[in-house]
């Protein structure tokens, strides 16, 4: 059940790649090609939700690439708290300190995690097979355990548990967000953003107004007073404190208020987006295709550039697209 977990996991991308339309995004016109990119001087090897495995197996986060190595026999689940984290299929999980202490800390968990990240001394878990669980890392013991439903099959953007105030927010891989207080050790609610059967993993988690926003590649959850959920065919999410944007799959970029009313939307016929920005004024959309847009962010005006990409795994850092070995930099 592990191993299938995990290659269904890694399998997703590669999935969504192959199966989409023969059509593709043909812009009908192209000011110029994208002055602010070019060669990196690293190479996208892995990546997790706010890292990535770069030449070398070290580790790049938060603009820099840190001196710690991760084994060929373990996974990178990314970087929380000044802690680099990773673990193999069984459970081994490790803790990498990035300061000049250069600490390690271990943990033999027994089954494949999916996510995790740390707040002080609490290392929050999820596991594959969607259980969650607080450990105290200085005494490595368990301070809570919560069992999800097992999901079926989930896509490779995996959410790490939110940590705020006393509160730790779970992101499921079966379509809910779980808030537990960590220091009572008490799940206090339990909140459904979508219940499809396959690929229902929480891709996006934040707070935007003062309200939860999560998203599965289904729908888009807001929680404040009341629950407001609208569906999309998500591919992505971006969000200030004003807006939320949505990247969908039939190529649209969609303007929500915190509430998930639309403001604005554009559609660019057959886009497969990579990934999205949202810098000052203006979101930066990079297409499949080799195609970074510029839009505002009223969604009345954009502009198409040409951009060198080959394909490869794309990570975003700040304002940077990393694809493989290329750089899209939108500052």
């Amino acid at each position: 059940m592990k191993f299938s977990l995990i290659v269904l996991i890694s399998l997703t991308a590669l999935i969504f790649s192959g199966c989409g339309s023969k059509e593709v995004f043909k812009p009908q016109h192209v000011a110029d090609e994208w002055e602010y990119s070019g060669r990196s001087e690293i190479v996208i090897k892995g990546i997790a939700q706010d890292a990535a495995l770069v030449e070398d197996r070290k580790v790049f986060a938060k603009g820099k690439v840190f001196d710690v190595i991760i084994p060929e026999s373990k996974k990178l689940l990314g970087y929380s708290a000044g802690w680099v984290i990773s673990s193999d299929i069984d459970g081994n999980l490790t803790l990498q300190s990035v300061s000049e202490s250069k600490s390690i800390e271990n943990f033999s968990l027994k089954k494949t995690v999916a996510s995790a990240s740390v707040e002080g001394d609490i290392l929050a878990v999820l596991f594959a097979d969607n259980e969650m669980a607080l450990y105290s890392i200085a005494e490595k013991n368990l301070l809570l355990k919560e069992q999800g439903d097992a999901p079926i099959v989930v896509t490779s953007k995996i959410i790490k548990p939110f940590f705020r105030d006393d509160l730790v927010i779970f992101s499921t891989l079966d379509g809910k967000v779980v808030i537990i207080n960590a220091k009572t050790k008490k799940k206090l609610r339990t909140i459904i953003v979508s219940s499809e059967k396959h690929f229902n993993n929480i891709i996006y988690f934040d707070l935007v107004d003062n309200k939860i926003i999560a998203a599965t590649s289904h729908k888009i959850l807001s929680l404040a007073q009341e629950e407001i959920r609208s569906a999309h065919d998500i591919r992505g999410v971006v969000s200030d404190d004003k807006s939320i944007f949505i990247a969908t799959k039939q190529g649209e970029i969609i303007s929500l208020t915190p509430e998930l009313g639309q403001n604005a939307k554009l559609k660019f016929p057959f886009a497969h987006f990579l990934g999205v920005i949202l810098s000052n004024d203006k979101l930066y959309a990079l297409e499949k295709e080799g195609y970074i847009i510029e839009i505002s962010k009223d969604l009345l005006t954009y502009t198409v550039y040409e951009v060198d990409i080959d394909g490869g795994y794309v990570h975003i850092d700040g304002k940077i697209f990393f694809v493989h070995d290329e750089y899209i930099s939108v500052e």
